[in-house]
C-alpha cells in the first residue's frame, strides 16, 4: 500500500492539494497500511505466542513484550495507533496538509515496522 501512495504527487505539495482525488488516495492508502501494518503484528503474537491482542495499541505492547519490536519501535507503532484511530473516528480534524506532511515524511516508518515485523518471525532477511 505504501507504493501506491508514493505514486501521489508528494513531492509537489500544490498540485497534491489542488486534486481531491490525491486527498482521498492518500487517505484510504495511509489508513489500509496503517491497518495491514497492525494486522500483521496480531497474526504474528496469536499464530506464534498466542497471544490475543483487540486493540491496535496492544498489538505494539504485546510485539515489543515478545521482544519483537524494542521500545522505540513499539512507541512509534502506538502513535501510529492513535492516528489510525483519528483517521476512522475524527477523520474530519484531519487536513489535507497534515495528510500530506505525514505520506511525505513518514511513510518510511510504516515500512521499517512491517521489515521489523518480518525480520523477526524469519521472513526477511
Amino acid at each position: 500500500m505504501t507504493g501506491a501512495l508514493a505514486d501521489l504527487p508528494l513531492k509537489n505539495k500544490r498540485q497534491f492539494l489542488k486534486n481531491r482525488h490525491n486527498i482521498a488516495a492518500a487517505e484510504s492508502y495511509l489508513r489500509r497500511s496503517l491497518e495491514a501494518l497492525f494486522d500483521i503484528g496480531r497474526h504474528i503474537l496469536a499464530k506464534s505466542f498466542g497471544f490475543p491482542a483487540t486493540e491496535y495499541k496492544e498489538i505494539a505492547r504485546g510485539l515489543q513484550d515478545k521482544k519483537l519490536l524494542n521500545e522505540e519501535e513499539a512507541e512509534l507503532m502506538r502513535k501510529m495507533a492513535g492516528y489510525r484511530n483519528r483517521m476512522v473516528h475524527f477523520y474530519h480534524e484531519i487536513t489535507p496538509e497534515e495528510l500530506h506532511e505525514i505520506c511525505l515524511n513518514h511513510l518510511d516508518e510504516i515500512n521499517l515496522l512491517l521489515d521489523r515485523m518480518l525480520h523477526s518471525i524469519g521472513k526477511k532477511e
